[in-house]
């Protein structure tokens, strides 16, 4: 799964991050000795790295569907991600839908699985497929939905769209249509 996270370049030195986030101020003009701002390429240093890190890969807490064989649908799951084009962030809901199949997952690690895969630099369309095939390697369903709708800060900071502009993408597979994620 393609993905632009420190887990693939190595651990975050947060000292490099904090003197290179003081340079990026210092260069845009910022006095880093003014009142309040003296620790200030530290936090920016301890917030990105906290946005950008995903740790490790849910766990599937799975059980058996005794039977069931319907649609699950997780509705509203709030996300926020950090847009790898201009490091701002997007938030939105995801909802998740699968067809059971012998197992069933765990609702909680829906949640988790999109707050996996919302982190680290993103982009929508991908955290959108990346979620839909976790979905179908980890529960091999007869079918999966995901749909995704945020805000991006990156238009909405600038000016660009109103502040509740939503970008929303959407993805279904086998037997889950995208009636089932509205």
């Amino acid at each position: 799964m393609a993905s632009h996270t420190s887990d693939q370049a190595g651990a975050t030195d947060i000292a490099a991050a904090t003197r290179a986030a003081g340079d990026l101020l210092r260069a845009l003009g910022v006095d880093l000795e003014a009142r309040g701002l003296e620790r200030t390429p530290e936090r920016v240093a301890q917030t990105l790295a906290g946005l950008i890190d995903r740790g490790p890969v849910p766990e599937a807490t799975l059980m058996p569907s005794d039977g069931y064989d319907g649609p699950i649908v997780m509705r509203d799951i709030p996300f926020v991600g950090m847009c790898e084009h201009h490091l701002l962030p997007f938030r939105g809901t995801a909802t998740l839908a699968y067809a059971a199949g012998e197992q069933i997952v765990g609702l909680s690690t829906l949640a988790r699985v999109v707050e996996y895969f919302a982190a680290g630099l993103q982009l929508q369309e991908r955290m959108t497929s990346q979620i839909a095939d976790w979905l179908e390697s980890e529960l091999t369903p007869a079918g999966v939905g995901v749909r995704i709708e945020a805000e991006h800060f990156c238009m909405s900071m600038r000016g660009i769209g109103g502040p509740a502009t939503q970008a929303e993408t959407r993805i279904t597979r086998g037997t889950i249509t995208a009636q089932d994620l509205a």
